[in-house]
């Protein structure tokens, strides 16, 4: 049996600290490699001066850790550049923020070559290769170049677009072509796996059958949905701890009998905060008797913050926190409180347990954690609310929860308005569907589906379909 070779841009090796800033992705990945003896293999988020190739090695926590520097043309180009300015907002359905520069897309080709040229002296006959985001769609064809036949799966966190916004890219025929090279790419959920199969099917005239199997631009591959979830007992652990309970007596002491709204995100344009803040704006208008009763809490996590949109988002969110407060603001009451800081996971869970309400409405998201993170975090006796966005991916599981359009700040403060006022008996039975979905569907199952997958033998023939065609016609039968 194969080792387990994980690449992705950034390496985040899991500690023991349950209850650290390591996300259950990383823990999930890291049981996987223990498994399978792997090998977890990315940048090392160092840049140089000249790139070298030079490969650092090391051991830890029972997974060999094996790392590149890049150079700062490589991290201005390929990651500030075509990941984060191209496909970033591109794959989210911000064309209107999307750059198109030659230079990124050199730079993302360039280094994805590197991290092929890295990565192929450590791949044994029987390893098969596990290929994580956006960041290296081009990587599989790479490896081939370099003669690697083994079994290389990719999956993609975030949303993949519809047709019509996926061509807006050049080259999109280009970067569909070395996806394919995979033998298996997996979405979140089913709506963005049918987005790439509408592509193959209408743009490049190839099939997709029931199972799959995709055959396309002289390729074969398989393609499929596997919804991603919470390493659910670690985080039961960290809402258990003494610093979630410190955590939650801080927050409940400090609103003083006010119910708490809660948003947690990283301060990303696709979270739709400002859309948030807008709709709480409203809310405050419409329900003057919600005054000095409630407050939200929004903790958005600096992010990208080298890319130009960034820092005219967070600008904007500023100026729209700092007119909620002064317009409604009293001397003991400010309504909407903004944080621009981390915290750990058990201080997290301690927020999400104190709060009435969890706000989790991106405009889209592959999935969104967060939004089963307040589950799982709730008291069952007493629980909060989830109103949650139907642009996200966990909406396809979540749907005790209360959906919105997160265009909407009408029904955005409906459902809060709604939420706050719902009696304990309908929490407790959607909170329980909503913690049912959650354990049916840990992170776990879904990093054990998608190696089960990837490891399934070929199917015969060969991956080239050229070369398939060319037998066919040749055979007597065909």
């Amino acid at each position: 049996m194969g080792r387990l070779i994980v690449v992705s841009n950034r390496v985040s090796p899991p500690t023991d600290a349950g209850a650290g800033s390591v996300g259950g992705l990383a823990m999930a990945l890291g049981a996987a490699l223990r498994e399978f003896s792997g090998v977890w293999f990315g940048w090392s988020g160092q840049t140089v001066d000249s790139y070298t190739g030079q490969l650092r090695v090391e051991r830890h926590g029972g997974i060999t850790i094996a790392t590149v520097d890049l150079d700062d043309q490589d991290r201005n180009e390929y990651y500030n550049g075509y990941a984060n300015r191209t496909l970033w907002p591109l794959f989210h359905y911000r064309t209107d923020l999307t750059a198109y520069e030659r230079s990124f897309d050199a730079g993302y080709q360039r280094v994805n070559a590197r991290f092929a040229e890295a990565l192929a002296p450590l791949i044994q006959p029987d390893d098969f290769i596990w290929v994580q985001d956006y960041h290296l769609a081009l990587l599989a064809r790479e490896l081939r170049a370099l003669g690697v036949r083994n079994r290389i799966g990719f999956f993609l966190h975030i949303p993949w677009p519809g047709r019509r916004t996926f061509t807006t890219l050049p080259r999109h025929r280009e970067l569909v072509t070395a996806l394919l090279d995979y033998d298996l790419i997996g979405f979140q959920a089913d709506d963005f796996r049918d987005a790439f199969a509408d592509y193959i099917v209408q743009t490049v005239k190839g099939s997709v059958s029931a199972d799959g199997e995709v055959r396309a631009l002289g390729r074969t591959s398989r393609i499929g949905a596997f919804p991603i979830g919470l390493d659910v007992e670690a985080f039961e652990a960290a809402t258990r701890s003494e610093a979630a309970a410190e955590t939650a007596a801080r927050l409940a002491a400090s609103a003083a009998g006010r119910q708490v709204i809660l948003g947690v995100d990283r301060l990303d344009y696709s979270k739709g905060l400002e859309e948030r803040f807008l709709a709480y704006e409203q809310l405050l208008v419409d329900h003057p008797e919600l005054h000095e009763k409630l407050f939200l809490l929004q903790v958005a996590t600096l992010s990208r913050e080298e890319v130009d949109a960034y820092k005219d988002l967070r600008a904007r969110l500023d100026t729209v926190s700092g007119r909620i407060n002064g317009a409604f603001a009293t001397m003991d009451w400010v309504p909407l409180r903004y944080v621009n800081r981390a915290y750990r996971r058990d201080e997290l869970a301690g927020m999400y347990r104190a709060s009435a309400l969890g706000l989790v409405t991106p405009l889209r998201d592959g999935m969104n954690l967060v939004a089963k993170e307040y589950v799982a975090a709730q008291d069952p006796d007493d629980p909060g609310v989830l109103v949650l966005s139907e642009f996200a991916g966990a909406a396809a599981q979540l749907r005790a929860a209360l959906i919105v359009n997160p265009m909407s700040r009408e029904d955005v403060a409906e459902a809060i308005r709604r939420g706050l006022a719902m009696p304990r008996a309908e929490r407790r039975s959607r909170w329980r569907d909503l913690m049912a979905e959650v354990r049916r569907s840990p992170v776990e199952a879904w990093r054990d589906a998608f190696v089960a997958a990837l490891r399934e033998p070929p199917r015969p023939g060969p991956r080239n379909l050229v070369e398939a065609e060319t037998r066919a016609t040749a055979s007597p039968a065909a």
